[in-house]
């Protein structure tokens, strides 16, 4: 089952890293993403894929490169970094790379500006993965998701569309209805984030929720109407071929065997 999933990591410092690394290589993981926001930036991130370079060749691993957390002085220089860092993944093939702009974009350095100045570079042969909030217009009153998705699939660079979580089904569906028509031709792979509910993450949400994250009021308040929810949206990523990506804490037995339990029983 491990195989036709992913799994986001999260830790505090290398050592950490390694105990999950080798956590998810005996429970035979082998697709993780490790995200940049938090303490995951600049020097641990950077960290991090030397480590895990030199370390866990096994691993098919996808970077979140977030513009925000890793911008460095000005424009310039934290452009030659993203651009060192994007051509060192293509000379090692060791990586796959998701570009978000973060939760505050920098002025004139958001994904929209990188990838226009990745134009303009010569023999760069890159893709990248992008995200995508399909609740932005809906609950936010945001309307720009859908011109700023175009705009980055026009520049050729794309080859995949990482969904945002939300428990709107409905707006899910009109979404990815509307990027297979604007994709067209491309051959984009498609993933979709994916929370297995819980006492705890409920909490944690009614606390401190995220931004722009759209979770309904009748999965805050009924664990089990928020259980039924996460089965139909397994059930829609297998119809539509989106990969899910675990982001729930899986880094026990007890709590991978929670992961899997709760798969194997959606049907």
């Amino acid at each position: 089952m491990n195989n036709n999933l992913r799994f986001e990591l999260s830790f505090k410092n290398i050592s950490q890293l390694e105990s999950k690394l080798n956590f998810c290589k005996l429970n035979n993981i082998k697709n993780i993403n490790i995200p940049c926001k938090g303490i995951i930036k600049k020097e641990l991130f950077n960290s991090t894929i030397n480590f895990i370079s030199k370390n866990f060749h096994e691993f098919n691993v996808t970077y979140h490169y977030s513009l925000y957390h890793q911008y460095s002085k000005n424009k310039d220089n934290s452009y030659q970094d993203f651009l060192d860092f994007i051509k060192n993944s293509h000379t090692n093939r060791n990586y796959e790379i998701l570009l978000v702009s973060g939760s505050n974009k920098k002025k004139n350095f958001d994904s929209i500006d990188v990838l226009s100045y990745l134009k303009k570079e010569k023999n760069l042969k890159v893709k990248l993965g992008i995200a995508y909030n399909p609740y932005l217009k809906k609950y936010y009153k945001i309307s720009s998701e859908r011109e700023r998705l175009e705009r980055k699939i026009l520049t050729g660079f794309i080859n995949s569309i990482w969904f945002q979580f939300g428990t709107d089904l409905k707006v899910l569906h009109n979404e990815l209805t509307y990027i297979k028509k604007v994709a067209k031709d491309e051959k984009l792979n498609l993933f979709g984030s994916l929370f297995i509910p819980s006492k705890q993450f409920i909490a944690r949400f009614k606390f401190r929720p995220w931004k722009e994250v759209y979770i309904s009021e009748k999965c805050l308040y009924s664990l089990e109407y928020f259980y039924d929810f996460t089965s139909d949206l397994v059930r829609f990523y297998k119809k539509n071929n989106i990969t899910p990506v675990i982001e729930s804490d899986f880094s026990s037995s007890y709590k991978l065997d929670f992961v899997n339990r709760f798969l194997e029983n959606v049907r």
